[in-house]
């Protein structure tokens, strides 16, 4: 499958992007510079750019499959931003024109209705008031969110709850009601489920939450 992946550069963008070429996908990446990224791969096709650029992100999508959503605010900063938010409105609107249907969101357990997935002591003390940037970049993807699921696209929102630099498990846990859910899953068992999504229609339109 031709896939596009809008932030590969990032903590999880990067794990995504090395799944995606195992997987044997053809990949094409928009980064801002092509020094950031260190993989050689002849599946892999980088081009220098800006994710707000609606021109560069319309060139991107020439003749692609499908395409996989994982930007972040790019650090801890508390400060409110829409930055997600707005890449996503432009992706959509591009994706749209392009014809290309299949897109595959990141998303944080917190977002929508899974608001009550998380502990009431989570929710109520330690996201407030011990990861502010946390909340800012839910705040941002429950803006993200509605725009993907009232698009025209065939999309799925994968919501994730603390991601861990640990091995992988070789098993994880997608849920639609919460149940089952766990507060953590590895960077490698994320990648693989995301990247599965691409061809596995089991969660067209809709967010599963996953956990280990």
């Amino acid at each position: 499958m031709k896939v596009v992946i809008f932030g590969a550069t990032g903590f999880v963008g990067n794990a995504i992007l090395k799944e995606a070429l195992i997987q044997n996908h053809q990949v094409t990446i928009l980064v801002r510079n092509k020094s950031s990224v260190s993989i050689n791969d002849k599946k892999l096709t980088i081009i220098e750019g800006n994710v707000m650029d609606r021109k560069k992100v319309l060139e991107v999508l020439e003749n692609q499959d499908a395409a996989i959503q994982c930007l972040g605010p790019g650090g801890k900063d508390v400060k409110p931003t829409t930055f997600i938010s707005d890449a996503t409105k432009i992706i959509v609107e591009e994706m749209e024109k392009s014809e290309v249907k299949r897109l595959i969101a990141m998303s944080n357990v917190g977002t929508g209705d899974s608001i009550g997935y998380n502990p009431w002591y989570f929710t109520r003390i330690i996201l407030p008031y011990f990861m502010k940037w946390l909340k800012v970049v839910i705040d941002d993807k429950n803006r993200m969110e509605p725009i993907i699921m009232n698009s025209q696209l065939n999309w799925t929102i994968v919501r994730c709850p603390n991601i861990v630099n640990r091995p992988a498990k070789g098993r994880y846990h997608p849920t639609l009601d919460g149940k089952g859910l766990k507060l953590s899953i590895t960077l490698r068992d994320l990648s693989t489920f995301l990247v599965q999504q691409l061809t596995d229609m089991r969660f067209s339109k809709q967010a599963p939450s996953i956990s280990n």
